[in-house]
Parts: structure tokens; sequence; C-alpha cells
């Protein structure tokens, strides 16, 4: 990966880090399912009005259409969709664990859809030493969650396959520019959770909102998920699906320095020491430090 790409995966982490404030506020009022429609079509509508104002025409994409439709079922309307119903039996730090072994399945999927992408020893000691680092990070006290149901962890597993084979999905959008693909993937998410929602909770209850979490539902639609996937299909372009899935390493140390700045919550020696590992198992996957201390 080039520093460009390891910065727009780090600016990456931080807005998705950031989504968890965002969420935590609404999910409170709004219904998973609804919220996540919410979150889509929000950011469908942003991206549309984004190309109109740079004189692209979505349209001229047409033939897209059905890869767009794949990307925001995979991408958006079954792994939201799943975490949201894993989130109701497990806690947060197991669901955090879990999601973080989304770059496994990325480099088990990408080594049999894709013939630039293989396995090596990098990635999987740097994999392994990412997930070290964030059941250090979340403490031990979160694995006590481990002895939840067996359905709500399979969910979110489930939810990190479809993140997996999303991103290798992602790969046969080359010459699509990354606002394009993005719009048509949430366009796609919208139409398909619009009647998901209107069977599971019905109308949405739009004059119940307050302004508190409008604000946050905006921003988890136009920062955590237009912006965001600008981001995420520039990095897959550039970098592959398997360096771009490795942004789920990343999150957790985002929101907890986000919860330590803005909320006041305070780090504890194992969020160091979790960061670091973190921070060492990236640099592993990197290859270029490695490559350095043999030089030598």
């Amino acid at each position: 990966m080039t520093g460009f790409a390891w910065a727009q995966l780090f600016l990456l982490g931080a807005i998705w880090g950031g989504s968890f404030f965002f969420a935590r506020i609404a999910v409170q009022v709004v219904p998973p399912l609804t919220l996540v429609l919410f979150r889509v079509a929000i950011a469908a509508l942003a991206l549309h009005l984004y190309l109109l104002a740079r004189g692209i025409n979505f349209w001229s994409y047409r033939q897209h259409a059905l890869k767009f439709a794949g990307l925001g079922l995979l991408m958006n309307v079954i792994p939201f969709s799943l975490l949201f119903i894993g989130q109701t039996a497990l806690g947060a730090g197991v669901e955090a664990i879990l999601n973080a072994t989304t770059p496994i399945w990325t480099v088990v999927v990408a080594a049999f859809l894709t013939v630039d992408e293989k396995v090596t020893v990098n990635k999987i000691a740097g994999i392994l030493l990412g997930i070290a680092g964030i059941v250090t990070l979340i403490g031990p006290g979160a694995l006590t969650g481990l002895g939840g149901p067996l359905w709500a962890e399979m969910l979110v597993i489930a939810a990190t396959l479809s993140y997996a084979f999303a991103g290798i999905l992602a790969k046969r959008f080359k010459g699509v520019p990354p606002t394009v693909t993005s719009t048509g993937q949430m366009t796609a998410a919208t139409l398909i959770m619009i009647p998901i929602v209107l069977f599971w909770d019905g109308v949405p209850q739009i004059a119940t909102i307050d302004g508190g979490v409008w604000a946050a539902i905006l921003g988890l639609g136009l920062l955590s998920t237009a912006y965001a996937y600008i981001l995420y299909f520039s990095i897959v372009q550039t970098a592959g699906a398997t360096n771009a899935s490795l942004v789920t390493l990343i999150v957790p140390v985002s929101a907890i320095l986000l919860g330590t700045i803005f909320l006041g919550e305070r780090l504890a020696a194992h969020d160091f020491l979790g960061m670091g590992l973190i921070a060492l198992g990236l640099l592993t996957i990197d290859g270029r430090l490695i490559t350095a201390m043999r030089k030598r």
C-alpha cells in the first residue's frame, strides 16, 4: 500500500469509528431496520446531488445496475441488518472482536476468487496481531460475553462474510468512479430496504424524532456512509479488497480515542497495549518494516 492509501485507510477508520456515536444516539429512538433505511437513503440522496453538481450523468452507468444491486445487498442491507440484530443479544465488545475477523474472511475469499490477492504469511500474521490487539483493547471483561447465544454470534460472522464478498465484488468496478459506485450501491440498498421496513416496522414515524436524533442520523448518512464509502471504494481500486478490509482493525481504536477526546473517557494500560498490537499488525501486513529489518 502507498502512503496515500494508508492515510485514506486511517481516515476511513476514524470516520467509521465515529459512526458508533451517531448510531448509539439514533438507535435508542429509531428501530434498527428503519435506521438502516434512513442511513442508506440519506447517503443516496446526497451522492446523487453531488454527481448532479459535478455534471456526472449517473444514468450513463446503468449497465452496472445488477452489480450495484449486488453491492448494496452485500455491503449494506445484509451486514447492517445482521449487526443490528446481533447487537440485541451480544455485548458491543464481543461484536467488535467478531467484526474484526473481516480481513481474515476477505483474505480467504480473495484467495479463491481473485488472481492478484493471495494469502501471504505477512497478511495472516498481521491480521492475527490486529485481532489480538482488539481483544486486549476491549479488555478481559468483554470476553464474558462470549457465552452469548450462538445464533447472535453467527449473525455477526455472517455479516463479516458478506463484507468479504462485497469487497471482492467492488473490484469489478474498475473504470467506474468511486462516487458513482457509492451512489449506485446506496440507491440499490435504499430500494431494497423500503419494502423490508414497510413490512417489518411499518411507515416510519418521522414526526416523533427530535432534532438531536436527526443530527445523529444525518451524521450517520452523510459522513459515515456517503463520504466513507467513496473513501472505501477508492482504497479498493488502488490497494485491493483485502487491504481495504483492514479498516475493521482501526475502527475500535478510533472509537475509543474519540470517546477519550469528546466524552472524557480515560485510557487504561490495556488500551495502549491493544493499540500497540494493532499498529504492529498493520506494519506486519504492510511488509516494509520486515523488509527493512531483513536488509540490516
